[in-house]
């Protein structure tokens, strides 16, 4: 199914023409909870990945920073069971004595052992224009340890870039941990991607062009910049939005160019407002729609190097 964001209020351009300095493209992915295949673009889902390739494992032991562990199967079926309480609004008694024992916490000794890594997305080119990677690749793919890291307080992420007709013989069945963080396990989503204009996080933008917008839409009511501007959710490209921290530049460790957003783990789609909700979406649908939930509802930045995708990515938590 088709996922359409509203339209803008307006074209801001209109009004500030240099704002088309400050604006590119990004895919949102809009990922809804399904049954992808490896074939697939996807969230959660199954990864296009060689046999003969070595699983990527976290040996991190006590780098890790814990909360509660679970096994994978328990997170799935306690999912289930409070989706479907809520149609209801309430909870049977088999189920509150499901979720209990469910909800038990494994021992913290399984995260000394080497902990397979999960896949987050798997894009392919086909279905983003403007695919960011080698002009020799055609798939990418974030996987990142389901455990917290103290010194991150999140994900540890690796990132991959593949050529498919390379892999000949897929692996049919990857590895999974003994136990994850639940807020790190996503759902199995397929995704819907639309090619949006992004702009630039309002203080990123020159001071001379902050001070006339605000101006402008003080003196007319006109709608929020900084609502609308950065494209918020699971996206390829565009703009970060620094709503937590404030701007922040990162620049390559190896080149010192300025980097820039390669992949994003929105924790919503939308605000309180719905603006971004898609058109064919009800308003009371519940967000975020993958489970993953980092920190207390922040979003999570691939910041790559324009000049080289053999540079070293850089994450960022906002």
């Amino acid at each position: 199914m088709v996922r359409t964001t509203p339209p803008r209020p307006f074209d801001i351009t209109d009004v500030f023409p240099e704002l088309r300095e400050h604006r590119g493209t990004t895919t949102r992915l809009h990922p809804r909870t399904g049954t992808p295949t490896s074939a697939d673009s996807s969230v959660g889902g199954p990864l296009l990945w060689p046999a003969d390739e070595p699983w990527p494992m976290c040996s991190d032991g006590d780098g890790h920073f814990l909360d509660k562990l679970m096994k994978p199967a328990a997170v799935r079926r306690s999912r289930e069971i409070y989706e479907a309480a809520e149609h209801r609004s309430s909870f049977t008694d088999e189920e509150r004595a499901e979720l209990a024992s469910l909800e038990v916490p494994e021992p913290e000794e399984l995260v000394h052992r080497p902990v397979p890594l999960i896949p987050v997305a798997q894009v392919y080119r086909r279905d983003v224009p403007g695919f960011i990677g080698p002009d020799d690749t055609d798939l990418f793919q974030v996987l990142w340890c389901p455990l917290g890291h103290a010194d991150e307080d999140a994900p540890k992420i690796e990132l991959f870039w593949r050529h498919t007709a390379d892999i000949t013989r897929p692996l049919q069945t990857a590895p999974e941990p003994p136990a994850v963080e639940e807020a790190y396990l996503p759902n199995a989503c397929v995704v819907h991607p639309e090619h949006f204009v992004d702009y630039r996080y309002f203080e990123m933008l020159p001071r001379d062009l902050q001070a006339r917008i605000s101006a402008w839409e003080k003196e007319t009511g006109g709608p929020d910049y900084s609502k609308w501007s950065a494209v918020p959710g699971w996206k390829v490209g565009g703009f970060p939005s620094f709503r937590m921290s404030g701007p922040i530049s990162m620049t390559c460790e190896t080149c010192d160019t300025e980097m820039s957003l390669l992949f994003a783990v929105g924790h919503g789609e939308w605000d309180e407002a719905g603006y971004w909700c898609p058109l064919e979406d009800p308003v009371d649908l519940s967000d975020p729609l993958t489970g993953i939930f980092i920190g207390r509802g922040f979003d999570w930045y691939i910041l790559h190097c324009p000049v080289s995708p053999d540079h070293p990515f850089s994450p960022m938590m906002q």
